[in-house]
């Protein structure tokens, strides 16, 4: 696959996106096939939050309308009156995994959690019912404790290996990590344990986002080594490390305020930006696992080994661009809205990489 010049694979699954609400959901939920996914699970951080079964599968329904074709895979947002209860009537309604926001680290947490334990009766239900706990893996800043956002992840570390601990049969994924340490302790930890990894982290370090706006995300990117060692598990072709993309958009208004909003839109251009990447740091053979195969089997949806059985609505083809061809990306993506005032530009997207080149694009 290395030195081809078309590359056909299933469509992508991409297991952590935002797809917002009101006019911005209409705006980039369609851009989610338009970037080479046909499989994405849907982060509950709303306002207000995504808190039961029922709300979920309204959330889900008004998805499907605007994307047509893709599987859109529910979570919950945990939060202190989420009851076993719950959990065992929105396993049943197909909801899949609960979201764990620890208070105030990143976007629309501020419904998160401080003590895990007084959830365990929470992650019970949802051990008995096969669910995924899905973990933005960070403490919150605290300054008495020496945490801040550079180490905040790797100060998480300890809180995950309890977790699996007590909870054995628990399926758990540690979401978009960045750190050397977060790799490790994965790898150290038992099959019920996953990884995500965004494409972003694979591209950038702590110089990127540092003083631009644009590329600031939670959990900030980390050092050279940090990124080196995300690389390096994929080139391994590590089984329980997998695309979760979390393409968060925010207004450009919001990412150039006096506090931008923390979050990196790569919906789009998801899959040739991460074939971009995966020939650059020499993985290209390991693309199909990593965006597909992988997490499916973590989250027990049907493998496509066999693309001779999908029909061409199943399958994306990519195209390495040539001298004579190029895919830039897009400086903005614009939000439609009748009722807001755009004309200072604020209903617009900035992605990652605007006016980047990439070297391989959708046919």
């Amino acid at each position: 696959m290395s030195h081809a010049k078309t590359i056909v694979l299933p469509y992508a699954s991409d297991f952590h996106t935002h797809l917002r609400q009101g006019d911005m959901m209409r705006a980039v939920t369609p851009l989610v096939k338009a970037g080479g996914v046909g499989t994405a699970l849907v982060m509950p951080n709303l306002t207000p939050p995504i808190v039961t079964g029922e709300q979920a599968m309204e959330y889900k329904a008004r998805l499907e309308e605007l994307a047509p074709g893709v599987q859109f895979i529910m979570t919950l947002y945990m939060n202190p009156k989420l009851t076993p209860e719950e959990i065992h009537k929105s396993a049943k309604l197909g909801v899949t995994g609960v979201k764990v926001y620890p208070s105030g680290v990143t976007t629309n947490s501020d419904w998160g959690i401080l003590e895990f334990e007084a959830y365990y009766p929470v992650f019970t239900a949802m051990q008995e019912e096969n669910m995924v706990l899905c973990l933005h893996g960070e403490c919150p800043s605290d300054a008495t404790k020496n945490i801040c956002i550079m180490n905040a992840e790797e100060k998480f570390l300890a809180t995950l290996r309890k977790l699996h601990n007590d909870f054995p049969k628990l399926r758990i994924v540690l979401e978009h990590a960045t750190t050397k340490a977060a790799v490790e302790c994965v790898k150290e930890l038992g099959d019920t344990v996953g990884c995500t990894i965004t494409a972003h982290h694979l591209s950038i370090i702590v110089d990127d986002w540092a003083g631009q706006p644009h590329n600031f995300c939670k959990p900030v990117a980390k050092y050279p080594d940090d990124r080196e060692a995300l690389r390096q598990v994929i080139k391994e072709g590590h089984p329980r490390f997998f695309l979760g993309s979390d393409s968060a958009p925010h207004y450009r208004s919001a990412k150039q305020g006096e506090k931008p909003a923390a979050g990196v839109f790569t919906a789009p251009i998801l899959i040739p930006l991460l074939a971009t990447l995966f020939e650059k740091i020499g993985c290209l053979d390991y693309l199909e696992n990593f965006i597909s195969n992988n997490g499916r089997k973590f989250y027990q949806l049907p493998i496509y080994n066999d693309l001779s059985k999908l029909d061409d609505s199943q399958k994306i083809t990519l195209v390495k661009c040539n001298d004579n061809e190029e895919f830039v990306i897009p400086q903005v993506y614009s939000v439609e809205s009748d009722s807001v005032d755009v004309s200072d530009g604020g209903r617009q997207i900035v992605p990652f990489m605007a006016g980047q080149k990439l070297s391989w694009k959708l046919q």
